[in-house]
């Protein structure tokens, strides 16, 4: 990934979007982003009076729906927009201390070894810089035996309604971004997809972290993708 492009995905350019962000989400995905994010939470199989590390928590859409689904668990989001965590930090008012937002790098993470039931990201691993560096973050920070959901967008390859997706993709959510955020952004978003490596690809890189039961889920003719893994026990 060139320098230019990490700057596009840096949190400075998500602070610039902040105020949208949660909208752009519900209108380009048709609200589907929501059953997206109880499927990834589901997929962590979490034990009681869990602890969760939530990267790229952003406005903590994830994060409140996993305190939602698991009301015993703490989660800690860590985030590197600023601006993103003001309007998390709202919106988790109202469930008390279980949710915890911090500014941080997914490629540098300040937690002690073993120290979550869970990992899960939505919609941030196409932004970081050093893919595999995040992943080995993941897999230190995980107990043994806790589980790694990881939630992106793609670009459909096959079928009818797969071309459909792709134009959606290209064409519909970057108009939708220029109009109601800026074009750069949206731009960067839709070249950020189609550069993102094919879903084989990516589980390679997870085995290769250490992960085992590495596989993924598509959803909306492979719009978006959750990918999975374990920590061995």
């Amino acid at each position: 990934m060139t320098a230019n492009a990490r700057a596009d995905g840096s949190g400075q350019m998500f602070d610039g979007i902040a105020h949208r962000y949660d909208l752009l989400n519900r209108i380009n995905s048709f609200g589907m982003d929501r059953g997206w994010r109880r499927s990834t939470v589901d997929a962590l199989q979490l034990p009681e009076r869990a602890r969760v590390l939530d990267l790229a928590t952003g406005t903590a859409d994830l994060a409140l729906e996993l305190v939602r689904r698991h009301p015993d668990a703490q989660v800690v989001g860590v985030d590197p927009s600023d601006q993103m965590l003001g309007i998390g930090r709202r919106k988790v008012r109202k469930v008390g201390d279980r949710i915890r937002l911090e500014n941080g790098d997914a490629q540098a993470l300040r937690f002690e070894d073993e120290s979550f039931d869970g990992v899960m990201m939505a919609f941030g691993i196409r932004n970081v810089p050093d893919r595999a560096k995040a992943l080995e973050e993941m897999f230190r920070v995980l107990r043994p035996g806790g589980r790694v959901a990881i939630l992106e967008l793609s670009e459909p390859q096959n079928g009818l309604m797969a071309w459909f997706a792709r134009q959606h993709v290209k064409f519909v959510v970057p108009l939708t971004g220029a109009l109601l955020v800026s074009p750069k952004e949206y731009r960067y978003l839709r070249t950020s997809i189609e550069a993102f490596p094919r879903p084989e690809a990516f589980e390679e890189g997870l085995r290769q972290v250490g992960f085992d039961e590495v596989g993924h889920r598509a959803f909306t003719f492979g719009a978006c993708v959750l990918y999975l893994g374990r920590r061995p026990a």
